[in-house]
């Protein structure tokens, strides 16, 4: 490590989730079919704003997939900071807050366009209607990146969702670049098998050409290297990086390290509260490891652990008070116990 205390620094979308109760006859109203998953336009992000500002008394907390890992790395007690863009308006200013709340250095730019948001409707019987809005996040630029803090960093962490852009691509490239002159190690987190069919050429050179630590679960890596075991994907994306991650679900996670595999088990409950967030907390465990001077099967054994704890709960990111506890079990090493 380069600095005494471990510091990680991710670039990300930030999206500030905006969470409602609403009777399934507002959902109706609203037009959205219940239990969905829907990339929403500016309108339709003011409809469902004006609907909430006027009946509802939402919870806000900060999401997006990057975030999710600096957050838990940060509520374990890494150093961490995130890069990103959000809007000059008040979902922009809560997600600043909150952030600044969890201990991570804001390094976010702002933009003109609405800060990106991920609305989230819940009805009586607990289903969830989610309706993301990337806003701000596509304007994500070179000129954004906080060159002299990327600079002090050990680890510099991003996600597939920022190559969706040609100016989030390049900003990717020139941090990538950055990092790497100042001797940081780059860990990719693919993060959703949709921005592997789009980009999926794009992710295989830049695996090869720039990263050290690459995570992926079955579906991703099955769509990058056509190939539906994910014990052969993983042997496959690590003949081109040091560290190659396949996550496989309720039967654990492969792991390439320099073309040795290792098979991390399952840590947690075989049927889950709630998978949000499970992936981006496996990738906080894991370079937390890493972050402590551990190999490669000890960090993904905390991946697992941190994983399995994650999908006990509702939601992304652990509480205080559960922050506390497992910074304590960490620091114990009772984590290797659990089976």
């Amino acid at each position: 490590m380069k600095n005494e205390t471990p510091f990680v620094y991710g670039i990300g979308n930030p999206l500030i989730d905006v969470i409602v109760s609403v009777s399934d006859k507002e959902l109706r109203d609203l037009g959205l079919y219940k239990g969905t998953m829907n990339l929403v336009d500016v309108n339709k992000r003011l409809e469902l704003s004006s609907f909430i500002s006027k009946n509802k008394k939402p919870s806000y907390s900060c999401g997006g997939s990057c975030p999710n890992t600096i957050i838990t790395l940060s509520a374990m007690g890494v150093k961490t900071a995130l890069g990103g863009k959000v809007g000059n308006d008040e979902y922009g200013e809560i997600y600043r807050k909150n952030l600044k709340a969890l201990g991570v250095l804001d390094n976010l730019g702002k933009s003109d366009n609405p800060t990106g948001s991920s609305i989230i409707l819940i009805t009586p019987d607990s289903d969830r209607t989610m309706n993301t809005f990337l806003g701000a996040n596509r304007d994500f630029c070179v000129s954004d990146i906080d060159e002299q803090t990327l600079k002090k960093a050990d680890f510099f962490h991003f996600t597939g969702y920022m190559l969706d852009t040609k100016n989030q691509t390049e900003a990717i490239y020139k941090a990538i670049d950055i990092a790497k002159t100042a001797g940081a190690k780059i860990s990719f987190d693919i993060a959703d098998q949709f921005a592997v069919g789009r980009n999926r050429d794009a992710f295989l050179e830049i695996i090869k050409s720039s990263c050290d630590v690459v995570f992926a679960n079955k579906e991703e890596a099955r769509i990058m290297f056509d190939n539906y075991d994910p014990e052969l994907c993983c042997k496959s994306m690590g003949k081109l990086c040091e560290t190659a991650i396949v996550k496989n679900g309720k039967k654990g996670s492969f792991i390439s390290y320099r073309g040795e595999m290792f098979e991390i088990p399952v840590k947690g409950p075989s049927v889950p509260v709630d998978t949000t967030g499970a992936g981006d907390t496996y990738a906080a465990g894991f370079l937390y490891g890493l972050c402590n001077g551990m190999d490669v099967v000890e960090s993904g054994t905390i991946a697992s652990v941190l994983a399995g704890q994650i999908i006990k709960q509702v939601g992304a990111q652990f509480s205080e008070k559960k922050s506390a506890e497992l910074r304590e079990l960490l620091a114990s090493g009772k984590w290797r116990d659990i089976k």
